[in-house]
């Protein structure tokens, strides 16, 4: 007797059901509701609010604006990050003095520098971007250092028996074997690096963004506002983590890791 596999569920339709279920519940609540309040607004109107956003181009600005602060932050953040780590992790006399500082540089809140910034910078672009490179910088320069300082001594002492140049060593030895390491901090940039864009446009409230329509939103109480850019939040960091997910596993496979 042949015996047929039972069906099984990929990770993205079993993931599915909790949207799904809350979805359901969210639409099933809002319909009970006998006395409508404009803090509980129904999926169909968060809908016809998106759809207007779309329609009339001010969700495709918004977001744009706030992609464009973000991966300039995370590209300067993300730049400093390499250079610092590699210093850190290479230099004795650099880590004696600097370490120190950077180590009680990344126990201060992000957010506690925003008053500072706020003073030097403004409240425009450049003020936003540097705060996102701050929240970019720090994980990247601890991995770096880690990744850096962890490859084995065995993989340096070949690259000397070889005669590899310190340029050789660092691309073609130390990189690779750090590029786990190198790479998870480089993600929690780009995840830290968008969180922080929502966090600036809200507290930096000059200029447009999906931050800047959360304030909109919650001060005409326009919960169908608010629940939209969340939404478009969650969907973009979601995008935003799946895309690294993949190139990892991509660059991971090409050097064999």
């Amino acid at each position: 007797m042949t015996t047929v596999a039972a069906p099984t569920w990929s990770s993205a339709t079993r993931g599915a059901w909790v949207p799904v279920l809350a979805l359901a519940g969210w639409g099933l609540w809002a319909a009970l509701d006998e006395t409508p309040s404009p803090l509980l607004v129904s999926p169909a109107q968060v809908a016809a609010t998106a759809w207007d956003l779309l329609a009339s181009g001010q969700l495709w600005r918004m977001l744009a604006a706030s992609l464009a602060r973000n991966l300039s932050g995370f590209a300067i953040g993300t730049l400093g990050g390499l250079v610092l780590g590699y210093l850190l992790s290479q230099s004795r006399l650099f880590e004696r003095l600097v370490g120190p500082s950077f180590n009680t540089f990344k126990q201060v809140s992000l957010f506690a520098w925003i008053p500072l910034i706020s003073v030097w910078f403004g409240l425009g672009d450049v003020a936003k971007v540097v705060f996102l490179s701050l929240a970019a910088l720090v994980p990247v320069t601890v991995h770096t250092c880690d990744g850096l300082r962890g490859v084995p001594p065995s993989l340096l002492e070949v690259a000397r028996v070889y005669g590899y140049s310190r340029r050789q060593t660092l691309w073609e030895v130390m990189v690779p074997a750090a590029l786990p390491t190198l790479f998870t901090g480089v993600y929690l940039a780009l995840i830290y690096s968008w969180l922080a864009t929502i966090g600036a446009e809200y507290l930096l409230v000059s200029g447009e963004g999906i931050g800047n329509a959360l304030i909109d939103g919650s001060e005409h109480f326009r919960m169908d506002l608010v629940l939209v850019g969340m939404l478009v939040i969650g969907l973009v960091g979601g995008l935003l983590n799946l895309f690294t997910r993949r190139l990892e596993r991509r660059l991971l496979r090409r050097y064999g890791r």
